[in-house]
């Protein structure tokens, strides 16, 4: 050890400044743990409210902290103590509320119609089922009748149309054409149920053969075979037998032809 009034060796200066550093960081440390201390203990101070804050006291001894106990809260104090926000729990900001603002914005408005029940699609136009075999009504001869153009009585009815006019089949069924000295030019429709419509002194086809329906057009009417002017001749013969008589059979139908 130098004696009193010596200048310090440099190992003595070397001492001497870690002591000193080591005072300080024990200093320091004592600082922080009192600050930490007092992080802890305000919140639960605000808590308390104004009464237990005075009530509250730090004591620091050797770096070591104590917290005296509280005084009784009361309502007043507890009206009167500041409410504090964790800082965890978000704020919204001004951007956030902009932005739920803008989507606000693009979300399409409610509609205040009520949605309209799907209108109902027109039925489509049923087909005849049994058709006038030319659209022009009136009779020249009706069936049965005598005279002399035939060799023996009529066996159909006449429609006294000009030559060229469209004839239409009477019933469903499939065509078949043919040619005869007395009837001419002539197409037959049989029918499912098996009973013929005969359609005489045509001037051309337009269907020779295959199926059709009731008021297709299947020819044209004119004044072919036994005939002395252009009209229609047209017969029913049930079975492909023996023809009856076709205004009754029209009749029948619903359909009159005169």
């Amino acid at each position: 050890m130098a004696s009193a009034g010596a200048r310090p060796t440099r190992a003595e200066m070397r001492n001497a400044a870690r002591a000193q550093s080591r005072a300080q960081r024990r200093d320091a440390a004592k600082a922080a743990t009192r600050s930490a201390l007092l992080s802890v203990a305000l919140p639960s101070v605000a808590a308390l409210g104004v009464a237990g804050a005075a009530a509250t006291t730090v004591h620091g001894d050797s770096g070591r902290q104590t917290v005296a106990d509280p005084a009784p809260v009361t309502e007043a104090a507890t009206a009167a103590a500041p409410v504090t926000v964790p800082a965890e729990l978000p704020v919204p900001s001004a951007g956030d509320e902009a932005g739920r603002a803008a989507r606000g914005e693009t979300r399409p408005a409610l509609s205040a119609e009520e949605p309209t029940e799907p209108t109902e699609a027109p039925k489509p136009v049923e087909r005849p089922k049994v058709s006038l075999p030319v659209a022009a009504h009136g009779l020249s001869a009706t069936f049965g009748q005598a005279g002399t153009h035939w060799t023996a009585r009529h066996t159909g009815i006449d429609f006294p149309v000009q030559g060229g006019t469209p004839v239409l089949a009477a019933t469903d069924g499939t065509v078949r054409t043919q040619w005869n000295s007395a009837y001419g030019y002539m197409a037959i429709v049989k029918s499912p149920d098996g009973v013929e419509s005969w359609y005489c002194h045509l001037r051309s086809y337009k269907i020779r053969k295959g199926p059709v329906k009731a008021g297709d057009v299947i020819a044209y009417s004119g004044t072919s075979g036994n005939s002395t002017g252009a009209h229609l001749h047209f017969e029913i013969r049930p079975d492909g037998g023996a023809p009856v008589d076709p205004l009754a059979w029209l009749l029948g139908q619903g359909l009159d032809p005169r």
